[in-house]
């Protein structure tokens, strides 16, 4: 009898999470380290919002609380999608959950049986397919390329459904990729779901607030109604506010599906931690200055490393619309050598010669299901990527 579960062959260690901590132990051993890898913002979370966490430590709000969220949060969850996304929601069709990836799992385990698929658009975060298959499902991953800007057309959506399909993910501004979905774009996918009422649809919204050059945020369930009764609208505060650490996300949608994903919640981790769930609260209900702030930030950066990558032989990069990543293609190096011997044979072996070459850890694209390309994340200092950026052009520059 084997001792691991089978269900972990399925799987394989996130390689955002694998190349982070690659690069945390190089720099422990003295080596001169560029992390680009986390895809976490830099900034300190507000100063609010620590302070409603201290006051909610010193006012006893130490203890456990409702399974899937304290009433308050779940009450300004409701006001929050009323506000910005002009969605209508009850606190029994809310849930929080101990970030947004609990929220997607919870959603994945309470709905999967075998054979289930799930239509997930590539490239995708790296952990979507592992949590399909960690719930018994089988993920159908559709190749995006950088030519149609990494977003899913409604003609491959329409050649992907298939009488096994439960879920699509969608994930608008997207990690990896930094796509964004129009209103235009999502109507268009919204007409073929329309057509195939047997299709779930979870939209990953995390990086709402990190939109640029004045592209208005859309999510499906706003943009065609009659899909809502069968959308799982996700969310969090990590992104947005810089609470990464704090680990809240929520997600709302039909009752049966929250009641359920608390049913499974509250025999897993059971609540999130109370005191990140009032600093939610005030990050939800508080001032809002920071997003502008920050997604001026993120703007900038982003237009300094696109132009600085494309100085670089054999890269092409893409303008992301949202997010803080981009997602460069190294086609032009694939079959090249670096300057110290490395055959680059793929995106990996060019991510791990970057590495080791000239300390600048970046995620290799086979992770995100499309290559041949790189994942950088742009949420650091700009002198860091200044850095970076001539460090990476000037391994380019001595490929051949």
């Amino acid at each position: 009898m084997a001792f691991l579960s089978d269900a972990l062959e399925r799987v394989k260690p996130s390689a955002t999470i694998a190349m982070s901590s690659r690069a945390r132990e190089l720099a422990g051993e003295g080596r001169d380290i560029i992390s680009l890898s986390a895809g976490e913002p830099d900034f300190d979370t507000p100063a609010h919002i620590r302070e409603a966490a201290k006051a909610a430590i010193d006012a006893g709000h130490t203890r456990y609380t409702a399974v899937d969220g304290i009433p308050e949060l779940k009450r300004a969850i409701c006001d929050k999608f009323a506000r910005e996304n002009g969605l209508s929601y009850t606190p029994a069709e809310v849930t929080v959950g101990t970030g947004g990836k609990q929220v997607l799992y919870n959603a994945l385990m309470a709905t999967l049986n075998p054979g289930d698929e799930v239509v997930i658009p590539a490239p995708y975060w790296v952990s979507y397919p592992d949590m399909v298959l960690l719930a018994g499902g089988t993920p159908v991953p559709v190749e995006c390329p950088m030519e149609q800007d990494y977003k899913l057309s409604p003609q491959q959506l329409e050649a992907a459904i298939t009488p096994r399909t439960k879920w699509l993910i969608l994930n608008s501004p997207s990690n990896p990729s930094g796509a964004c979905y129009t209103v235009d774009e999502l109507k268009a996918l919204g007409e073929v779901l329309l057509r195939h009422d047997h299709v779930w649809i979870m939209t990953d919204d995390i990086y709402e607030h990190l939109t640029f050059d004045g592209l208005p945020f859309a999510t499906i369930a706003a943009v065609e109604p009659g899909l809502k009764d069968r959308t799982l609208t996700v969310n969090g505060v990590s992104k947005a506010y810089a609470m990464t650490g704090w680990r809240i996300g929520y997600g709302a949608g039909p009752a049966a599906l929250i009641k359920a994903m608390g049913t499974l919640q509250s025999q897993s981790t059971s609540n999130p931690c109370s005191i990140a769930q009032y600093a939610a609260l005030a990050a939800l209900t508080g001032p809002q200055d920071y997003i502008e702030e920050s997604r001026a930030v993120f703007q900038r950066r982003r237009d300094l490393v696109v132009s600085g990558l494309n100085q670089c032989a054999g890269i092409t990069c893409p303008t992301p619309q949202g997010a803080f990543y981009v997602y460069p293609s190294i086609a032009g190096l694939i079959g090249k050598t670096s300057a110290k011997g490395t055959s680059i044979t793929d995106d990996e072996a060019f991510a791990s010669a970057l590495l080791d070459e000239t300390g600048v850890a970046v995620v290799f694209g086979a992770a995100f299901g499309l290559g041949p390309a790189f994942r950088i994340s742009y949420a650091t200092s700009d002198a860091q990527l200044t850095d970076a950026v001539a460090r990476i052009r000037a391994f380019c520059g001595g490929c051949a």
